[in-house]
């Protein structure tokens, strides 16, 4: 599962060979400075992290101050660990976009979601609410109506669908085609749309 750490930069669109046009969102991806490489001898499984992003010395604690230095790198504001790289690499070896992805292959992208906080059920479930404003009801519009619970059982069942945080989760998206790739530029574009804001922070793996 060789991949790199990216930030998502927008959506844009380009027009295909045969003059479609397609929706593409487009992702800064590294370039990223190996910072650690985990050997099956001596951490029991074979990994390697990738750092990306500047961080402030100040801001970055002592102990990972000397993991960066021992690296040969400054401070990174994100650290990722990657397994399978086809390549041996090696300690400060920098990972670009070139040397992992090609346009037309299929990648995954993981991103976070956009909070949007505590929501009743129509925006967090789709409910629909009553609908209508008669019978004397009075704010009762966007309710969620019954629970369904009495006597028996006297309590709500887990995972009810109610109104709560909303937003700000973990999201895979998976097979997503790689439409270009711009190595001057450390861009990447993917076919559609992925999760999360404008710059925040995506992991691509093949």
């Amino acid at each position: 599962m060789p991949g790199i750490i990216g930030k998502k930069i927008g959506m844009t669109s380009v027009y295909s060979a045969a003059g479609k046009n397609i929706p593409c969102t487009v992702i800064e991806a590294g370039p990223c400075v190996v910072t650690q490489v985990r050997t099956l001898e001596k951490d029991g499984y074979t990994a390697v992290q990738l750092a990306y992003g500047e961080k402030k010395e100040k801001n970055t604690s002592k102990p990972m101050q000397g993991h960066f230095k021992k690296a040969g790198t400054t401070p990174k504001r994100f650290i990722a660990e990657f397994h399978d790289f086809a390549d041996e690499k090696n300690l400060g070896d920098v990972v670009t976009i070139t040397e992992l992805f090609t346009e037309g292959e299929n990648v995954d992208v993981i991103g976070t979601s956009k909070g949007k906080g505590f929501q009743g059920v129509v925006k967090r479930h789709g409910f629909s609410g009553v609908g209508e404003s008669t019978h004397g009801q009075h704010n009762r519009l966007r309710a969620p109506g019954s629970l369904g619970a009495s006597s028996d059982p006297s309590r709500v069942f887990k995972g009810m669908r109610m109104a709560g945080r909303t937003g700000g989760n973990q999201r895979t998206l998976q097979n997503l085609e790689v439409i270009k790739v711009l190595a001057d530029e450390n861009l990447i574009l993917v076919k559609g749309a992925i999760p999360g804001y404008n710059g925040s922070t995506v992991y691509i793996v093949k």
